[in-house]
């Protein structure tokens, strides 16, 4: 597998000092995180609001989010609405929040972004099936041209409703820090994928780091 494992009991705890980490060693003034989505990210971002309240400056913060489902941002399964309510919210604000509004399609995100150059953290997830942010198995995006940052994407499964808006994988690559979160039993076949080095879309995420916080039931086996 690409990137370090690391097994903690607290894995929300384990991603909120991480991104502490990260701001507090920022190489400028300004911070950027993009957020995922899920109950994972959610217990992950209720934790950063209460350990990152003092530490974090959260005006000198930039949020963007590496995927979103095509529905209104106030919908329940909307990730920009999961970020707002588990983290926006409770730190009081931040210097901006870029949604990723699939009615204006990848283009816009993917100039906003190529503006910003690098994200200091990317918040990512992993699948049952292996996905991670919206990038699943046979899907096009898998195979999206390196100059694309940002690209819409469905899973050809069906197990997995809503089109999507993602970033690919040259997007991640443009992340300082990947912080990829794992809890669950139902997660440990596809986190053994990940390690065993086999063709799964978790499997092939690059960048200068990458760090795999999973708790003891969702870890391979070594």
């Amino acid at each position: 597998m690409h990137g370090e494992l690391v097994i903690v009991d607290d894995v929300p705890g384990a991603f909120a000092q991480r991104v502490v980490e990260a701001f507090q060693a920022r190489p400028d003034d300004g911070f950027s995180i993009a957020l995922s989505g899920g109950e994972t990210a959610r217990a992950c971002y209720e934790c950063l609001a209460t350990v990152g309240a003092e530490p974090i400056d959260w005006w000198q913060v930039d949020v963007y989010w590496g995927d979103e489902r095509c529905v209104a941002l106030d919908d329940p399964a909307s990730n920009f609405r999961l970020g707002r309510e588990a983290l926006l919210e409770k730190v009081g604000a931040a210097n901006a929040m870029y949604p990723m509004r699939c009615e204006e399609g990848p283009d816009p995100y993917q100039l906003r972004l190529g503006d910003v150059g690098r994200l200091d953290v990317i918040h990512l997830g992993l699948g049952k099936d292996g996905h991670t942010a919206s990038l699943f198995p046979d899907s096009p995006a898998l195979d999206a041209d390196p100059g694309r940052l940002v690209v819409r994407n469905e899973d050809p499964s069906g197990n997995n409703p809503y089109p999507r808006m993602t970033l690919t994988f040259s997007g991640i690559e443009r992340g300082r820090l990947i912080l990829v979160t794992v809890k669950g039993a139902e997660k440990q076949e596809a986190m053994q994928a990940v390690y065993d080095g086999r063709d799964v879309p978790a499997a092939r995420v690059r960048a200068d780091r990458v760090v795999w916080l999973v708790d003891p039931s969702a870890a391979p086996r070594t």
